[in-house]
């Protein structure tokens, strides 16, 4: 006899997956109108706290989870809203950019083989930006989505 049971979601899963991630203010990632995501469970692709709500869904589900503030991206950390001098700024990227407030920023991370991002949260006369790296739903209830398309 066949087993015709749909494959469930455990540690080192690879899945295919819709999802959306929302805060107070709306959406921050969705994917639902477009391609889907793929994952490796356990890889870091997702906060622990979203992998966790994964473990057990069976293939085909849809579902949604309401995620406590500060459980999904922890809390706000005071100390990843900085200032970064424009000369910096111009040695990393375009010397010629205009930046904005609310505006996110990418930039390269100190060993040159990835890149984080800040939102833009004040700019000085000097060009200068006050930079938040927060993850944007730290500190905050989330939202999350998801449809379970396929797991391997």
């Amino acid at each position: 006899m066949v087993n015709t049971l749909p494959a469930q979601v455990q540690a080192g899963s690879f899945l295919t997956l819709h999802y959306r991630l929302a805060g107070p203010q709306g959406d921050v990632i969705n994917t639902f109108e477009g391609q889907p995501a793929t994952l490796t469970l356990g890889a870091g692709e997702l906060s622990p706290a979203l992998e966790e709500r994964l473990l057990g869904l069976p293939e085909g589900t849809r579902t949604t989870f309401e995620v406590p503030a500060g459980a999904a991206f922890g809390d706000r950390n005071p100390d990843m809203v900085q200032w970064l001098a424009r000369r910096e700024l111009d040695a990393m990227g375009d010397p010629d950019e205009i930046y904005a407030i609310g505006e996110v920023v990418e930039l390269p991370t100190p060993d040159g083989q990835g890149r984080f991002a800040g939102v833009v949260q004040a700019v000085r006369e000097d060009g200068a930006l006050q930079l938040d790296f927060n993850h944007p739903l730290a500190g905050q209830p989330v939202t999350f989505e998801v449809h379970v398309i396929g797991v391997l």
